[in-house]
């Protein structure tokens, strides 16, 4: 008996403390769609709209855990982290659509076109040339779209 009523203190412990971490947590969903606005230049709505039509719990996902959760931390500012994306997706070689939203995400987030340029060039080593070519490719559409012209993409 006495180990059924410490067992039963202990869960009503626990799940006070973490009501108690529910009221103190962050407003994920808030945190989320305040980066991805920076992200994707205002466009948030659409963007989760069209991910919603399909899957609205994955909508969910991305703006509550993906960009409220991590993307919005503070250790590291979001040009960085757009960096470190555009890498990731550049050495993945799969994922044409979402580089393109990231490189345009970066740009958002401030990071400078040369930049970009060179951290897809360095993917090179790391995912081989075809990843980096491909991804100098989608680098370059984006550009072309923002009228970046070459000579900016190179400016130190």
């Amino acid at each position: 008996m006495t180990r059924m009523l410490a067992t039963a203190l202990l869960f009503a412990f626990s799940a006070g403390a973490c009501a108690a971490d529910r009221e103190s947590a962050p407003d994920y969903r808030a945190r989320g769609k305040q980066a991805l606005d920076v992200i994707t230049g205002g466009t948030t709505a659409q963007v989760l709209a069209g991910v919603a039509e399909t899957s609205p719990d994955l909508a969910q996902w991305i703006t509550d855990f993906a960009y409220g959760q991590v993307v919005s931390r503070p250790q590291m500012d979001l040009c960085t982290r757009e960096l470190v994306t555009v890498a990731s997706l550049t050495t993945q070689g799969n994922a044409p659509r979402q580089l393109t939203a990231h490189v345009n995400g970066a740009l958002n987030a401030g990071c400078k076109p040369e930049a970009v340029v060179e951290v897809v060039t360095q993917m090179a080593v790391y995912a081989g040339f075809p990843a980096a070519l491909n991804g100098l490719a989608v680098v370059k559409d984006v550009f072309a779209e923002r009228k970046i012209t070459p000579e900016q993409a190179k400016q130190p």
